[in-house]
């Protein structure tokens, strides 16, 4: 037997394999200095707002059993910067770019997809865990009503392909995914970092400056898995399973889980070459099972 076709369709992207890098864990020109980065299904890069953002104080990362707490606070050098340099040095890889949007109001969201729509940018990932400053602090992802209306306004105005990442942190992700997916989405991507803390002994304080952090890491799978098991039965939309992916079995138990590609963030922050490490193992796996195509994968689920 040849090697398993990799090939997916993503919401109307045709890609090569369903392995890509996950937002906040990927810069181009330090992850191609240990891998091809064309090699992947494609790139998610980090959040870009309208405006440059300075993010959270100091210290903002912390490790923890089997994963890591952030509170970087999505810094950024706004949308501006992202044009002139990240997609210009992006432009010479054969990988389609899927550019993570951060905002704090409506208005801000769809600002930075009205400046990057003139641009290479293949698709959107919209971040909906922000906090929504107009409206009192709650994140967007957190409340189905406000997930819908900035869904609906970001596909309004966008002109590329719109997938929403997930919060996990609610009570019902299905009702979440749903809200979106009547609002126009074209595809969702799940899970976004779960919230946890951490305490320093000596100083009786919070390790992170900020309190809490996103928890990310292998501890999180059996969260994730769950979340994209249940997303794929209350929706119809193309799903981007993440959340702790180490090996290319653990990707593999993404897409038997309903997830039609997949993404590699905290492994690549322990590993820089993570993602294509991934890609080859599930290569491997699934010759070795006797998988043709995921498709034929996806398929084999009882669950």
């Amino acid at each position: 037997m040849n090697g398993p076709d990799l090939r997916i369709s993503f919401a109307g992207l045709s890609l090569k394999n369903p392995v890509m890098t996950a937002s906040g864990t990927f810069a181009a020109r330090e992850s191609s200095e240990f891998y091809d980065i064309s090699r992947l299904g494609a790139v998610i890069t980090k959040g870009v707002a309208a405006e440059p953002w300075a993010g959270n104080p100091t210290p903002r990362i912390a490790e923890t059993y089997g994963g890591m707490l952030n509170a970087v606070g999505l810094q950024n050098p706004g949308a501006k910067a992202y044009i002139e340099k990240e997609l210009p040095y992006l432009a010479q890889y054969d990988v389609p770019v899927i550019a993570n949007l951060a905002g704090h109001s409506v208005e801000e969201y769809v600002a930075v997809t009205e400046l990057l729509n003139e641009t290479s940018v293949a698709m959107y990932e919209l971040n909906i865990s922000c906090p929504n400053v107009k409206e009192g602090g709650i994140g967007f992802g957190t409340d189905p009503r406000m997930a819908a209306r900035v869904t609906e306004a970001v596909k309004r105005a966008a002109k590329r392909p719109v997938m929403v990442k997930l919060t996990p942190n609610v009570t019902d992700i299905a009702a979440i995914a749903h809200a979106v997916e009547d609002a126009g989405a074209d595809a969702v991507s799940l899970i976004n970092t779960l919230l946890g803390m951490r305490i320093d002994l000596k100083t009786k304080r919070p390790l992170l400056a900020n309190g809490t952090g996103g928890f990310s890491g292998p501890a999180v799978k059996p969260v994730a898995i769950r979340m994209v098991y249940q997303v794929r039965r209350a929706v119809k939309l193309p799903i981007l399973g993440l959340g702790g992916i180490m090996t290319g079995e653990d990707a593999a138990e993404f897409l038997l889980a309903g997830a039609d590609a997949v993404a590699v963030g905290t492994a690549a922050l322990v590993n820089p070459t993570a993602p294509v490490d991934v890609l080859e193992e599930l290569s491997a796996f699934m010759r070795r099972e006797g998988y043709e195509s995921i498709a034929a994968l996806k398929a084999a689920f009882q669950g």
